[in-house]
């Protein structure tokens, strides 16, 4: 006998990562006050948390009906936060890594749940000195988010390659448009899912590595997509924040579209077909070293496609279900991305651009980092 899911809700949360900046040296705020984190606590109430690093915050939309309701929570969180930390001399800026910050120079927030991954990842921990964006989408039939995590997991270098803030680190260019991917990966029970039968198939994997105490629960598995543990969503991590709200407003309503879609093509007895983890892989290293700018792997066709022409049908895939969605303006912005390019080129052009007016490296970094201030809250 077949399993009748539980129609999905498709209702929103976005969970967005900032780092907080010193106004006066563009260097991050390695111990910033409590203070601050207290006044954001009471401006948004249960929708501000610490990060692992002190020089971090957190803010989560509540649940919403809407990509254009959850666009307007972000935007009046950032814009909060921004006034809030500039009473105290710092700004915020969305980018999954600092332009020139080092990791040995940070300290990790003083709670039980950061000591004890402080302790257990050590220098792995350490380096954590990134920001990414998280997106849940209610699904509350748990076999249901599995078979959907599956199948969506072809999309996610996709994701990922359009919202790429973090080509620099500790000063250097690395090259790579999401260098956060890189430092993340290093941790352990990251990046593709692995492939389940049921919910019931992923709780026992989960359950042995709790009951053999390995980890506490299910959060501690940091994988590019996962069922959350605390929320009846699937949740997308593989992104970076994106500096732009518009690009977060987008990806997150690519992200929505392309579920909807999954369990549409579900009711007419068809799917997605499901690649090797090994293809999908390669795709997801593109996406971290070129972003949007060398295409990704037809599997197909056995190919590489530029990423306009993926975008066009990517678009064309998902168009009723941004409609059913009421998300239609967003995805579209999909292609003003691809033609304006991620914060990921806007960095690189900020510092190419002082330095062709004379300024020295380091100041050319920090050029970067007032771009990143600005555009965060500009939306």
């Amino acid at each position: 006998m077949s399993h009748t899911y539980t129609p999905p809700e498709f209702t929103i949360g976005i969970e967005e990562e900032y780092l907080l900046v010193d106004l006066a040296s563009r260097q991050l705020a390695v111990d910033p006050p409590e203070a601050l984190f207290n006044a954001c606590a009471k401006a948004l109430p249960n929708q501000v948390t610490h990060e692992f690093l002190r020089a971090q915050i957190e803010i989560g939309t509540p649940v919403c009906d809407s990509i254009g309701v959850a666009r307007e929570h972000l935007l009046r969180s950032r814009n909060q936060l921004s006034e809030l930390a500039a009473s105290y001399g710092l700004g915020i800026i969305a980018a999954s890594t600092h332009p020139f910050a080092h990791w040995y120079e940070q300290t990790h927030t003083p709670l039980e749940r950061y000591d004890n991954l402080a302790e257990d990842l050590q220098g792995v921990a350490r380096r954590l000195l990134t920001c990414g964006m998280h997106v849940h989408i209610g699904i509350a039939d748990s076999d249901l988010r599995i078979d959907l995590m599956n199948q969506v997991s072809y999309f996610l270098p996709h994701l990922l390659a359009l919202s790429t803030s973090s080509p620099f680190w500790g000063g250097e260019d690395t090259g790579l448009n999401s260098y956060r991917l890189s430092v993340f990966n290093e941790l352990p029970r990251t990046g593709l899912p692995h492939r389940f039968t049921s919910a019931a198939d992923y709780e026992r994997h989960v359950r042995t590595l709790v009951e053999s105490g390995v980890i506490k629960d299910a959060s501690m598995i940091w994988w590019d997509i996962r069922p959350s543990l605390r929320y009846p969503t699937l949740e997308m991590r593989i992104t970076d924040v994106c500096t732009r709200l518009d690009d977060a407003a987008t990806l997150a309503a690519l992200y929505l579209a392309t579920l909807h879609m999954l369990y549409r093509l579900r009711l007419r007895n068809q799917r997605w077909r499901e690649y090797s983890p090994m293809l999908i892989q390669e795709n997801r290293w593109r996406a971290q070293r070129y972003g949007i700018d060398r295409g990704l792997i037809d599997f197909g066709q056995s190919r590489i496609v530029g990423f306009p022409t993926l975008v066009d049908e990517w678009l064309e895939l998902i168009a009723e279900d941004a409609q059913a969605l009421g998300c239609e303006r967003e995805v579209r912005q999909a292609t003003a991305i691809v033609q304006r390019g991620t914060s990921a080129h806007h960095q690189r052009t900020a510092y190419q651009t002082a330095l062709a007016k004379g300024h020295t490296p380091r100041e050319s970094l920090k050029s970067v980092v007032d771009g990143l201030l600005a555009t965060t809250i500009e939306g």
